[in-house]
């Protein structure tokens, strides 16, 4: 039951119950902490129930890599982790050149990851491309592999870390969205309108909604919504077994046991933050069907089945924000992923827990720190001063 009167208590308050409220929590709960998690919609309502499902190493920014190494070898253990593998399929992952200046581009980026240390991209020739996957258009030109990224499913992973978090003690309170936050001595409250909660630390997972939160500490983050949109296909013969993208456009594209082809890939609909809710434009579904049938032709007349749409927050610098907070004490954040962040879900969560409860991740997070942009835009004065005289 919500609370009534004084302020419903726990060691750690989440705000965002999606993948990584939810993974934070279960880690969080693992380790013996006190966890409540408000969710303003339902758990999974937004990017955590509108991406794609790919469980995906590859194109990540430098930074993320590490983040995206470890998470996948979470997600290779999932069901001994919290006893459901969330759909995982270990598919593999292409990334699909169509000219050889895609190709070149490819060489490149493979170039760069190799002189971090990463080599879990592949360079791929035509034949080797068509080989992987026979039904593709004969003017692809090769790619890149990987061969232990893959495809979950977003709503059964969610429900599956949120069923974890809970059998470990964390309370979960849905539709339940919090106004204000505020720090009083040593204790967080949250408002909401089911009454006053109460923790010694804040995590916000909140995703789009985030940086609002972030604001009443002080602390401005450029981020701005975008509604996320996917589409469904009615069932085809099986043709494709790895998860697809695309160098040159916009894709992400797999086909599920049951026939169906799921095609995202950070298709930009129409965002409603105060309403809550992502529309659909049609108009860019139909430029990412002309992608699919440019690859696939024989998919010209298969029928689209249907389109959702969520909101997911988008920073100026496309990383996300896993961060102690810079002006409060026992304040986490962790959003901002741009789309991306599905596949990050497992690992950030672990890494949230680590900042929560011992105050030290196991990953370097510096990239990601919340005042990175202060300091970005500290630089950018100086420079301009220093041109100006």
């Amino acid at each position: 039951m919500p609370p009534s009167g004084a302020a419903s208590e726990a060691d750690v308050l989440v705000i965002g119950g999606g993948l990584h409220g939810s993974s934070s929590a279960f880690h969080m709960a693992r380790r013996g902490a006190n966890v409540v998690v408000l969710e303003a919609d339902y758990v999974g309502r937004h990017s955590s129930g509108v991406n794609a499902g790919g469980v995906r190493t590859l194109g990540r920014p430098v930074p993320e890599i590490p983040l995206a190494l470890m998470s996948r070898e979470i997600w290779h253990a999932l069901h001994d982790t919290i006893g459901d593998d969330g759909g995982f399929v270990p598919s593999g992952q292409l990334k699909i050149a169509e000219t050889e200046a895609e190709l070149d581009e490819c060489r490149a980026r493979v170039a760069l990851l190799e002189s971090h240390g990463f080599t879990h991209e592949k360079l791929i020739d035509r034949a080797t491309l068509l080989e992987l996957e026979p039904a593709l258009a004969p003017h692809v030109t090769g790619g890149i592999w990987v061969e232990r990224d893959g495809y979950a499913l977003p709503f059964r992973t969610t429900a599956s870390f949120r069923l974890a978090a809970q059998r470990l003690g964390a309370r979960f309170f849905e539709g339940t969205p919090v106004g204000r936050i505020e720090q009083r001595g040593t204790r967080w409250f949250a408002q909401t309108p089911r009454g006053l909660f109460s923790a010694e630390k804040l995590v916000i997972t909140a995703g789009a909604w985030a940086g609002q939160l972030a604001e009443q500490v002080g602390e401005r983050v450029p981020v701005h919504p975008e509604g996320l949109m996917l589409m469904v296909t009615h069932r085809v013969a099986p043709f494709c077994r790895a998860t697809l993208g695309a160098t040159g456009r916009p894709l992400s594209f797999k086909q599920f046991d049951n026939g169906t082809v799921v095609i995202g890939g950070k298709l930009i609909g129409i965002a409603d933050l105060d309403g809550r809710h992502g529309e659909v434009d049609f108009a860019r579904l139909v430029r990412s069907a002309n992608t699919v049938v440019d690859l696939f032709p024989h998919l010209r007349h298969l029928g689209v089945n249907r389109a959702w749409a969520g909101v997911e927050a988008f920073t100026d610098d496309s990383l996300p924000v896993i961060s102690a907070s810079r002006r409060a004490s026992n304040l986490v954040y962790s959003f901002g992923y741009c789309g991306s962040g599905f596949q990050l879900g497992p690992g950030c969560g672990k890494l949230v827990s680590e900042l929560v409860l011992d105050g030290e991740p196991s990953l370097p997070l510096e990239a990601f720190a919340i005042d990175r942009f202060d300091l970005t835009h500290a630089a950018s004065t100086r420079v301009v001063s220093a041109v100006a005289h």
